[in-house]
């Protein structure tokens, strides 16, 4: 390992001696109908087979040798652009590709060869527009919903919250939204995500080999960006669904220069509840919904500047009530989210993207009964900043450095607790404080022909501060002493060391073999008192007492492209190993840590995750889509919950996919999709006996149960509108056709075609006597689900 970062450094070191004779073209790829940027379009010098890739703002840098060339533009399923350029000097070229027509879908292909070709192992970018015809919940478009369909991707369960990657728990995936990290991206408790599907650009999940750019957790990254809004001219999209409506807003703020977008999302199960729940029934005033807004606003400032500001607010809220039992819950939950990003180019090579982020997640439970009031409280904010350069030497090399730090306010519990006029003492509210840290940097370059490698380094860094208030306990459990910590002081600091490396071997039967290594460190965490991830789950910091989790992650692929890229595969198989995995105490409960530490209620153990996927794709024509199979094992050992290893919940040995669109003709697209994965783990009783009339269990060994497997047909059908209508030329009477202002499309689809009652989860019931000898025990099963069809209408101006 040494020897190749030497190498790797030489080459870097010796570069501008053999390129004192080139030139670069640099600009930004943009949509000409909205100034949309394209990202990950194509700069294409197809005599000396030399191109360059946009990033995430459009922006390319192509660095050739001085001469004359026909380049090659090509992204966002655009019809490609082809200029001639004299590149005797560094020039600037901002290229905006034209409006979708009926061409060869070769042709406008910008990502053509990229899963043989790139260093990507374990990465897969979504299409939006695919994401769009797939079958749809209820006629929710869902951004997570569609990343479990694909392999060493799954839910927990059928309303699960959180997703699961390659044996990882749900805290171990970084969710961002425009560089923003999102700790719950999940409404109505799991069964639809935060992302709304109107105002989103682009989906990107890192599963594999982890760049070292991105830090702070173990298992994966889903970036997603926003759209920008169009900068041409203003435009309004929207749809009414059976439970949700939504509406976009967008148009220039300056035209050509800046823009603007808002997106709006309301659910309207409350109203319907109001309906078909009497004012006679003691539930009468239970009601659930919840709301997001998206908005963003981007700024050019000059040729070599643009400043952009995008936000996020969304919030659930649960209600329910007896009146008869003169019970109510009341269950508020959401995220608020800020970004403000800056991009600056030095030169035609250096690139830098300023952020700067707010987070705010909160949690509250509040009940009241018989004038006794209890409310629990859980949330987390954070204050962020990234600094990060992209720097493009020649075409051998592509070089990201930076930096990042994050400022936690934990709110793990806070308790209150009343009735009529006495207050309990519940103890003060718990907020713990700490910094988060981390520089980088990172080479793509080509050593040969056949070897690009991308190797990284990042150095994390973790610091604990008070105030803090630490309880210690005694043999018996019982807190006996305390010790307090000053406002800043450091309670404890880590450091971090994660090595990141990828290769790709090209071969000459348009293949390639990809190998890819990551060391992660984490110092959040999720703790979860039940078996399916709820809003209640909570988030804690690494503690003097509670330490980092530490991964490593080792994958090795073999990826092969055939009919001119129109199918691509791949086999991929991977190894990852976690250390300081957390779970709760057996028994503990939320408000068990009232005058405690959180940690105190811990425990911690090892995880283990091993598999292989197999992932077949078709990209185009009129059937698109993919299969997708995982065989896997997730092991964990908790030493204080049970002496020997055991499969996680979610260990799923058997997973398959089966994706797909037609698009049978102008008018009428067609989706389907199809799950079958083994059933999740639980622990139940294997024996049972009475005590003083009281039934007791003996239990298993930890998750010893296996739950029917599960699996589940959807299937959709979108009729579109004519793109066109004829129009009579009052001077010539000439028939002419021309591009409707206003366009629609009806989506139907149908979930759970065949009515399969999966399992949500499991209980234990009992029936009759013992007395009467027919007393028995039997275990019975929870559905949610059944055949759902939905119809959703979609508009646009």
């Amino acid at each position: 390992m040494k020897h190749l970062y030497l190498q790797i450094l030489f080459l870097f070191l010796i570069s501008p001696v053999f390129c004192q004779e080139n030139a670069t073209i640099s600009g930004y790829l943009t949509e000409e109908s909205s100034g949309e940027p394209i990202i990950g379009g194509q700069v294409f010098a197809p005599t000396i087979q030399k191109g360059a890739i946009t990033n995430e703002y459009g922006f390319y840098s192509l660095t050739l040798p001085k001469g004359t060339y026909q380049l090659i533009y090509r992204g966002g399923g655009l019809p490609n652009d082809t200029i001639s350029v004299d590149l005797t000097n560094n020039i600037v070229k901002n290229i905006e590709l034209g409006k979708s027509v009926e061409i060869d879908e070769v042709e406008i292909n910008a990502k053509k060869g990229d899963n043989v070709n790139s260093t990507k192992i374990g990465q897969i970018e979504l299409d939006i527009n695919l994401i769009k015809k797939l079958p749809a919940f209820l006629g929710e478009v869902d951004v997570l919903k569609t990343i479990q369909l694909l392999p060493g991707v799954s839910s927990v369960s059928e309303g699960g919250q959180g997703f699961y990657v390659r044996g990882g728990g749900p805290d171990q995936n970084l969710v961002l939204l425009d560089n923003a990290q999102v700790y719950n991206a999940s409404h109505l408790f799991g069964f639809f995500s935060v992302f709304n599907s109107d105002a989103i650009k682009s989906v990107n999940l890192i599963k594999g080999s982890m760049p070292a750019s991105y830090g702070g957790r173990l298992s994966s990254v889903l970036e997603v960006n926003m759209n920008e809004g169009n900068n041409k001219k203003f435009k309004v999209t929207g749809g009414l669904g059976l439970i949700s409506s939504r509406l976009t807003l967008e148009g220039p703020i300056v035209k050509n220069k800046g823009s603007f977008i808002v997106s709006a999302r309301r659910t309207y199960i409350d109203v319907f509840m109001k309906a078909f729940i009497k004012k006679s029934s003691a539930f009468y005033g239970s009601s659930y919904f919840f709301y997001d807004l998206n908005a963003k606003l981007n700024y050019r400032l000059g040729p070599k500047d643009k400043i952009y500001l995008s936000g996020y607010y969304g919030k659930d809220l649960f209600n329910f009530g007896n009146k008869n039992a003169n019970f109510n819950v009341r269950m508020p939950w959401g995220n608020g989210i800020g970004a403000f990003r800056w991009n600056h180019q030095f030169s035609s090579k250096l690139f830098m993207n300023t952020t700067a982020t707010l987070t705010d997640y909160l949690f509250s439970f509040g009940s009241e009964q018989d004038q006794f009031k209890f409310e629990l409280k859980s949330g987390i904010r954070d204050l962020g900043g990234k600094v990060e350069l992209s720097y493009f030497p020649n075409n051998r090399h592509s070089i990201k450095m930076g930096a990042d730090y994050i400022y936690h306010t934990f709110t793990p519990t806070s308790v209150s607790a009343s009735q009529e006029d006495v207050v309990f003492d519940t103890g003060l509210a718990q907020k713990l404080f700490s910094h988060e840290s981390g520089i980088y940097a990172q080479d793509e370059v080509d050593i040969t022909s056949w070897l690009r490698i991308n190797a990284g380094i990042r150095v994390s860094m973790y610091q604990f501060t008070g105030p803090f208030t630490r309880y210690y306990k005694s043999p018996t459990g019982q807190i006996d002493s305390t010790k307090n910590y000053r406002k800043g002081e450091i309670i404890k600091s880590f450091f971090g060391f994660e090595p990141r490396i990828s290769a790709r071997f090209l071969l000459k039967d348009n293949s390639s073999i990809k190998a890819g290594f990551t060391y992660n460190n984490q110092y959040v965490h999720l703790a979860s008192l039940s078996a399916v991830s709820l809003p209640t789950d909570i988030w804690y910091p690494s503690t003097d007492k509670s330490h980092p989790q530490k991964g490593w992650q080792a994958s090795l692929g073999y990826f092969r492209n055939f009919s001119n890229n129109k199918w691509e595969t791949s086999v991929e198989v991977y190894y990852k190993k976690m250390e300081n995995v957390i779970e709760f105490k057996q028994g503990a409960l939320p408000t068990d840590n009232v005058n405690d530490n959180t940690d105190n209620l811990l425990v911690y153990g090892t995880g283990w995750s091993y598999g292989a996927e197999f992932f077949i794709k078709r990209t185009f024509g009129k059937l698109t889509g993919w299969i997708g199979y995982t065989l896997a094992k997730t092991d964990r050992l908790f030493p204080d919950l049970q002496a020997e290893k055991y499969p996680a919940k979610y260990d799923r040995r058997h997973d398959l996919t089966l994706v797909g669109t037609y698009e049978l003709n102008k008018h009428w697209t067609f989706g389907l999709s199809f799950i079958y994965a083994s059933g999740n783990t639980l622990t139940l009783p294997n024996s049972w006996y009475f005590n003083n009339q009281d039934l007791l269990f003996n239990y298993g060994p930890r998750n010893s149960t296996r739950m029917a497997p599960y699996h589940r047909l959807d299937i959709s059908a979108t009729w579109y509108d004519k793109p066109t209508k004829t129009r009579i030329d009052k001077k010539t009477g000439e028939k002419m056709e021309v591009v409707k202002k206003f366009r629609q499309n009806v989506a139907f689809s149908v979930y759970n075609v065949y009515n399969r009652a999966n399992p949500y989860f499991l209980y234990i019931d009992n029936s009759g006597s013992v007395t009467s000898n027919d007393f028995k025990i039997s275990v019975k099963q929870v559905s949610l689900f059944p055949i759902l069809p939905s119809i959703t209408w979609n508009f646009e101006f």
